[in-house]
């Protein structure tokens, strides 16, 4: 069975490639600069949301150790049926008929002491959410990366698509001139197949350049969750490329990039929580103090009271030993006590102090200390990894920037240089002082020096940007 292609990503990579190559058609679209770029990928990402989502529950977690310090209040009412011998709570007596009986109860209870481990859980989970708050930021800066990437590859595919069109459009006029000569037997067979060879060149660059700008079009476009909507970039100024500082030391942008790098923050955040971990863990280990008190009351359907005094008969209840006198017991007038009047007879309240002292537990508080301990050395590590990489790309960064400023200002004069070689070897060719190869060669060297000197363009500004990154200024053109 044939595959079914979809032609959606196809759509949407010439919707894009037109808007870019027809800015005054009825598909060109907004302007979007790099600034506004960013602010769209870190509102729409998924990932940012899902960070922000964490540090929400972190927020949660934060009111919850501070509602575990209030007094808790529970209430309770009961209500069942007794049957059978059996002790009624109301009465303390034994009876044997089926008996209802209600409860209902009120408690109050605040921990007074535990070790400050409340506290410390506190402060714990106020340093677990400033770690998730700086996660968020940590994402969105990632984010900013890579959209300043892919922004500034749309910029450098377009630049090396103009250059490949220009190009093209040079080969194909030596083309047309050697098919001139060709005819009138100036120049050979060689001379015009040579010629041809550099607009097939010239064409397959050009395919490429506009390949890769559709690429990075339909990359950007994801990152900013834009769809099939078509925009296009905006140039960056001039002196953003030729003002680019160069001058910054490794210590400079490190002590900086200490205080503003969100990687940094989330590991000192998450080492002092893992701290406080100890401090909750020991706490567990310290007696508890507790102080509490309750109402409660209750109702039988077998309490009942005696309503008058006057005897209302006698029942026989046994015999007197060897007279064989009858022993009779008084009958009293006796009634249910109502609902409402044993709830307020029974009523009784409760109030004291519980100290609860742990003793043994199987040793699990000892190894939750320890673990804890282990726990923090670990984050310790982790923060020191973090440091020592950060470094490490500062390092390379400023590197970078210096190596590769001094790469774009060579390939300016090699631009220059292939240009006038260009320029001359053509002069030269057109009376018969070079063959078809020298100026072959020669346009191949002009056509590699502008294609290096446009990728460096952007290169050089990347990597400044970098630098601006790290040390914590907003990525903008």
């Amino acid at each position: 069975m044939p595959t079914k292609l979809s032609i959606k990503p196809v759509i949407r990579a010439v919707a894009l490639f037109l808007t870019a190559i027809l800015p005054g058609s009825a598909l060109a679209q907004q302007k979007i600069s790099l600034e506004q770029a960013i602010d769209s990928a870190c509102l729409n990402n998924i990932q940012v949301r899902q960070a922000q989502f964490e540090a929400a529950i972190s927020d949660e977690n934060v009111k919850l150790a501070k509602g575990d310090q209030l007094p808790t209040v529970n209430g309770s009412i009961a209500a069942y049926r007794l049957f059978g011998r059996a002790v009624d709570p109301t009465t303390y007596q034994y009876s044997n008929a089926a008996t209802t009986v209600s409860q209902g109860s009120l408690y109050a209870n605040v921990t007074l002491f535990q070790g400050f481990a409340k506290i410390n859980t506190i402060k714990q989970n106020k340093y677990l959410l400033s770690a998730d708050k700086s996660n968020v930021d940590k994402i969105k800066n990632d984010l900013t990366l890579s959209v300043l990437t892919t922004y500034l590859s749309v910029l450098t595919n377009r630049d090396l698509q103009a250059a490949a069109k220009k190009q093209l459009e040079i080969a194909k006029e030596e083309l047309a001139r050697q098919k001139k000569f060709f005819k009138v037997g100036q120049k050979t067979l060689a001379d015009l197949s040579q010629a041809t060879s550099q607009v097939a060149n010239a064409e397959a660059n050009l395919t490429n350049a506009q390949n890769e700008m559709e690429r990075a079009y339909l990359t950007l476009s994801h990152l900013m969750e834009r769809d099939d909507q078509p925009f296009l970039v905006i140039d960056p100024p001039k002196k953003a490329i030729d003002d680019i500082n160069t001058g910054f030391t490794l210590n400079e942008v490190y002590q900086k990039a200490l205080i503003t790098n969100p990687d940094i923050t989330i590991a000192g955040n998450r080492r002092l929580a893992a701290e406080k971990g100890i401090a909750v863990a020991k706490g567990l280990r310290a007696p508890q103090l507790s102080f509490g008190g309750g109402i409660n009351t209750s109702y039988s359907s077998a309490q009942n009271t005696v309503v008058a005094t006057q005897i209302a008969g006698s029942v026989p209840i046994g015999v007197v030993e060897n007279s064989n006198a009858t022993v009779i017991a008084p009958v009293f007038q006796n009634r249910n006590v109502p609902f409402g009047e044993q709830l307020k007879n029974n009523f009784n309240q409760a109030v004291g102090f519980t100290l609860f002292i742990p003793i043994a537990n199987g040793n699990q508080t000892n190894i939750n200390i320890r673990k804890a301990k282990l726990n923090y050395q670990n984050a310790m590590a982790t923060e020191d990894l973090t440091k020592n990489n950060l470094r490490k790309a500062v390092a390379e960064a400023v590197w970078d920037v210096k190596a590769t400023n001094k790469r774009y200002k060579a390939a300016q004069v090699t631009l220059k240089a292939a240009e006038d070689a260009f320029r001359v070897m053509r002069q030269r060719y057109n009376v018969g002082l070079a063959n078809s190869l020298d100026i072959n060669v020669a346009e191949n060297e002009y056509n590699i020096a502008e294609f290096a000197l446009i990728q460096l363009r952007y290169e050089v500004l990347l990597k400044s940007k970098v630098i601006d990154y790290y040390l914590g200024n907003k990525i903008r053109f």
